[in-house]
């Protein structure tokens, strides 16, 4: 692409989405030795630098991530968060009741939602450790809803087997069907901390269901709503006491406020102006280069 731009004397913005570094090389740890990890890590954040600065811009969803890449020396780094379609993604809780019912979740209990891979990256196998760790304190007062498929599905059945308040669905691809998933949830957990955006949290704080996670990650940016509760350490035992405090806060208020913050700051019209605006701003800075 780069290549293509400079034959055709036309600018190439580049979007940094896979944080790549961190997610792989920090999660594969353990299997390469601190000295390989470190070599690896020098290496991938040189390439990185490499390749974007020959871009005209690079562009990423948030501001945590832009100072990432500005210290590794990536020189023209600018925001453009993801957005999110309000018209799908918004509170209506018309049919949570019905779809909690499905699931076997009556009022007495809190639903938590997970949506997202099940892999080392994504952190999901401190979710299920931590939603053990609740069940064995505080056995019927949580039902886990789990959507999604990847490498941890096998500690996901096991979990299942232990505990009778787990539910899975391996896929689901209509949007507003995952919607209704989102509303009909009392809390979403997001365990994630090396997320570059994370999509899934700002479509249910859309849909009005407050979020819960381990903080130190750029989904700090992204929270609209108090993060007191949420864990200050990357364990399942920290996660568990985030869930159970945040679970005792008024829910409903929380994803209130958050929906309203998501529909202003995230809602694609506003996301397209900035992208628009960031575009003619590459686009004067070359041609005033091109003619110097």
């Amino acid at each position: 692409a780069v290549r293509t731009g400079r034959a055709l004397k036309i600018p190439v913005i580049g979007f940094y989405h896979s944080h790549f570094p961190e997610a792989y090389l920090r999660s594969s740890a353990k299997l390469l030795g601190k000295t390989a990890t470190r070599r690896m890590m020098k290496l991938s954040r040189a390439y990185v630098r490499k390749l974007y600065n020959q871009h005209a811009a690079t562009l990423v969803a948030s501001e945590r991530l832009a100072r990432v890449l500005r210290d590794w020396g990536v020189r023209n780094v600018r925001v453009l968060s993801l957005g999110v379609n309000t018209e799908t993604f918004h509170p209506d809780k018309s049919n949570a009741e019905a779809t909690r019912e499905s699931f076997g979740v009556d009022s007495n209990r809190k639903l938590l939602l997970y949506v997202g891979r099940l892999a080392r990256e994504k952190n999901t196998a401190k979710l299920f450790r931590a939603f053990e760790g609740l069940q064995q304190r505080r056995s019927n007062e949580f039902h886990l809803l789990v959507i999604g498929d990847g490498s941890q599905r096998n500690q996901l059945r096991k979990l299942q087997a232990r505990c009778k308040n787990v539910s899975w669905i391996r896929y689901c691809a209509e949007p507003r069907e995952l919607a209704q998933y989102y509303r009909a949830a009392d809390l979403f957990v997001h365990p994630g901390v090396l997320e570059t955006f994370g999509l899934v949290a700002l479509e249910s704080q859309a849909c009005g269901t407050p979020v819960v996670g381990i903080r130190g990650s750029a989904m700090d940016d992204l929270i609209f709503h108090d993060q007191r509760d949420w864990a200050n350490e990357n364990t399942a035992e920290a996660l568990a006491e985030a869930i159970e405090q945040m679970s005792k806060k008024k829910l409903s208020r929380l994803g209130k406020e958050a929906a309203e913050r998501a529909a202003q700051l995230h809602g694609w019209p506003r996301v397209f102006d900035r992208l628009f605006c960031i575009y003619r701003e590459v686009c004067a800075n070359y041609k005033g280069n091109r003619t110097e």
